[in-house]
């Protein structure tokens, strides 16, 4: 969805990483008050049509410190895809969602005949946003955009989420004391944006309200209209385990790189149980999280709603994955990858790639997108296998360039 906290339970559990509380910045405001600019967003809200009972939701607000803290200091993760998917997807997780799949079967056939997106990729990011509903958050979502709005950052974006907030409450949703999520104001199980919550938001069990904080027929069938929306092509695969041999043309192998499933094939690719590939024309991208040696995927037109969702790519391929095991896939083979570099020397390296050339982002001690397109330049200078996965090796040849 790209939003500020998609995958709740993943955050909340680096919490304790987040510096110290910031103070936020409100140069914005020529001195205006935080109750003075607020009566200008009750007139806001009033122009499109949100009334005074919906307005008194706004009664009394105030500020919350909170979520400053967690805007100004957002943990990062620098854990390999191994590591990551290893924590997310739990066999505890994996049992519990095979079981609402089992529960609620018919309101899934249902969700998939008319939305065509199956019940594992829903099940899968119901799991990593909240745990199913077991942790959606716990801030005022009402107090946190308008936090968020006045604060100077990001002032636009968030006082339209608070007023589209304010239009969820209007069209009679969701009560204020039941808008509790997280901290940048997603809503639910699946953690909707106000502006999402209105566009996609879904009654499908019929009571005239769009619930999304308890409903499980609306929260499934609301989280289905969302990725149809980001282009789901119903009944196509989204992700495919796959072996690879010492043939395959590495510098082929990235997210943005589609081949025909008959080329992949001719490279000796073949699934993950050792037999052919189809030699078809759908299209694919090999997924290398972790190079050459580690888990090797294929990925196809669906997969991309997953980054549409969230754009990281630990996130966007655990979920994936996730959804291919509540379908009853096998187990990933982990293969034999040499250990995630640390976020120092994964720094150090981007540092390298950039003082010669090769554009790896900012020096974060990430590995994204832009950095791994950085690595694949240096390895293919350095004759390595252009795999674009960072190992001690390339660190070592970076620190002898001159």
């Amino acid at each position: 969805m790209r939003r500020l906290t998609s995958g709740l339970v993943i955050i909340a559990t680096l919490a304790a990483c987040a510096p110290a509380a910031a103070q936020g910045d409100t140069s914005c405001r020529g001195g205006q008050s935080f109750e003075a600019w607020l009566a200008g967003v009750r007139d806001d809200a009033t122009r499109t049509g949100v009334s005074e009972r919906a307005l008194a939701a706004l009664n009394r607000i105030q500020r919350d410190p909170r979520v400053l803290k967690q805007d100004r200091g957002q943990p990062t993760l620098s854990q390999s895809f191994l590591e990551f998917a290893g924590r997310v997807v739990s066999s505890d997780r994996l049992q519990r969602g095979r079981a609402l799949l089992k529960k609620h079967a018919q309101t899934f056939a249902r969700i998939e005949r008319e939305f065509g997106v199956p019940g594992p990729v829903i099940v899968a990011f119901w799991g990593l946003e909240t745990d199913y509903g077991a942790f959606s958050g716990d801030f005022s979502s009402l107090r946190s955009l308008a936090t968020l709005a006045y604060d100077c950052r990001r002032p636009d974006y968030f006082r339209t989420e608070l007023i589209d907030a304010l239009r969820i409450v209007e069209r009679g949703d969701l009560a204020p004391k039941d808008m509790i999520g997280a901290w940048a104001g997603e809503l639910g199980q699946v953690q909707f944006t106000p502006s999402n919550y209105l566009k996609f938001a879904v009654d499908y069990d019929g009571d005239g309200r769009r619930d999304l904080v308890s409903s499980v027929p609306d929260l499934t069938a609301s989280t289905a209209n969302y990725i149809r929306s980001l282009g789901w092509r119903g009944g196509e695969p989204w992700l495919e385990e796959v072996r690879v041999g010492g043939d395959v043309p590495w510098a082929e192998a990235a997210r943005a790189i589609k081949q025909p499933r008959s080329f992949w094939a001719g490279v000796g690719v073949t699934r993950a149980d050792g037999s052919a590939l189809p030699s078809d024309r759908t299209p694919a991208a090999l997924l290398l999280p972790m190079g050459r040696l580690g888990p090797a995927f294929l990925g196809y037109a669906n997969f991309a709603v997953y980054w549409e969702w969230n754009q990281s790519s630990n996130y966007s391929l655990a979920a994936a994955y996730f959804a291919t095991r509540l379908a009853d896939a096998a187990p990933l083979n982990r293969g034999d990858a040499p250990a995630i570099l640390s976020p120092a020397e994964m720094r150090e390296v981007q540092e390298r790639l950039n003082a010669i050339g090769y554009d790896a982002g900012k020096p974060d001690g990430r590995l994204g997108e832009t950095t791994r397109a950085g690595v694949k330049k240096a390895q293919l200078a350095f004759g390595l296998p252009p795999d674009g996965y960072p190992t001690g090796e390339l660190l070592t040849m970076l620190r002898a360039k001159r």
